[in-house]
């Protein structure tokens, strides 16, 4: 960005604000003089759609003559003319929000710089509550969704919904951080990252009470199985402990780098990888009374893959492991084995140069990738947990 900067003449913020205003520019423009091309085939297709599609409960939504329509079968999707969007993540709207999400970090690294702030791990630890309660706003969403949607009807819906409740809860947390500045420098409160942290559990207490609230009410279909809770978070800390302990025993230099700050990032997917792992092979065992053998996902009651990543192992594991495997361990477990190597590969980056010459930008790094582990493990585990 300073290169860019220095090429034309401004401050790297300048620069950062010409090179994201002329992209939005140039999409919008395309989308104005190719609307069928650029933005039904292309930003509806893989991006806007699949969110409608996802909070109006449909199997799917088609686009023709300008208009977007809602379809309830498989059979009918199936024979509908594209573009066609089901809800969910595809891989080219999974590589777009990659690229989104490297060009917002790279602005609120340019952010912190001017707030001179999150140049520490403290931050980060500031922010973990917030990794959290993404997952559990995005559960909130999908209680009310099978409530009829009396607390967020559409379009307002979407603002908690993969993926734009990501943005929804960077724009929360932005306020945040602002505000906790804000006051750490009036001398109201002695530290911001406390009073940060301190905000995010307090968003986690009231979207949390009030999925409790409702299933302690008896409200519509959420229930409450603590067996479920406990089983996802065990599994998690036996995984992450057990990571970390073979690594710093025998790679130790892969943790150089984050130090502590490591095991929040093999924790987080771990609990993205254990989630699944009850959720899609073990609901039927501990909620359903099926006996303690896991059943595949979608059978007695387990949860069904919602993301293209893990639907793709669990079909590997189905069609490559001895059934005697899958009838003792189940088909979810590769994926967690995959998040963990993932988590391991991601700490191998981060050298301690890295924090040395970009503080900012490597703690933002850790957020991101923390985040992405945490959030849908959060809405995995509380998903189950609630019967949602």
């Amino acid at each position: 960005m300073s290169r860019l900067a220095d090429a034309l003449g401004t401050t790297p913020v300048r620069a950062y604000l010409l090179s994201v205003g002329g992209g939005v520019v140039a999409l919008v423009l395309g989308c104005l003089l190719f609307p069928r091309t650029v933005y039904d085939g292309f930003v509806w297709h893989y991006f806007w759609g699949p969110v409608q599609a996802d909070a109006n409960n449909a199997y799917c939504a088609v686009r023709e003559g300008g208009e977007t329509a809602y379809l309830d079968s498989a059979a009918a999707c199936q024979s509908a003319a594209e573009p066609v969007a089901y809800p969910g993540y595809t891989l080219v709207s999974e590589v777009g929000y990659v690229v989104v999400l490297l060009v917002a970090l790279a602005g609120l690294v340019l952010l912190l710089r001017e707030l001179d702030l999150g140049g520490d791990v403290d931050f980060f630890y500031a922010l973990v509550p917030f990794f959290v309660f993404g997952g559990a706003l995005r559960v909130l969403e999908d209680a009310d969704n099978a409530l009829g949607d009396s607390l967020f009807p559409y379009p307002w819906d979407t603002l908690f919904i993969s993926p734009i409740i990501y943005f929804t809860v960077f724009a929360l947390a932005l306020v945040a951080i602002v505000a906790a500045v804000g006051l750490a420098r009036r001398g109201v409160v002695a530290d911001h990252d406390r009073a940060l942290l301190w905000v995010g559990v307090g968003l986690n207490v009231l979207t949390v009470g009030y999925l409790f609230a409702l299933a302690l009410g008896g409200v519509g279909p959420v229930t409450f199985h603590p067996q479920v809770l406990v089983a996802s978070l065990a599994l998690t800390a036996v995984t992450t402990a057990g990571t970390w302990y073979v690594t710093k025993r025998y790679v130790p230099w892969i943790h150089q780098g984050t130090g502590t700050a490591g095991v929040v990032v093999l924790a987080a997917h771990a609990l993205d990888g254990a989630a699944n792992v009850v959720g899609l092979n073990w609901m039927s065992a501990l909620v359903y009374g099926g006996g303690f053998v896991p059943q595949p996902p979608g059978v007695n009651g387990n949860l069904v893959p919602k993301h293209p990543v893990n639907e793709g192992i669990v079909n590997i594991a189905q069609s490559t492991f001895p059934q005697v495997v899958l009838a003792t361990l189940g088909d979810a477990w590769p994926f967690l084995l995959v998040k963990l190597v993932a988590a391991v590969a991601v700490l191998a980056i981060f050298e301690r140069e890295m924090f040395e010459e970009s503080p900012r930008y490597s703690v933002l790094l850790l957020v991101a990738v923390t985040a992405v582990g945490m959030g849908p493990g959060t809405r995995d585990m509380l998903r189950a947990t609630f019967g949602i």
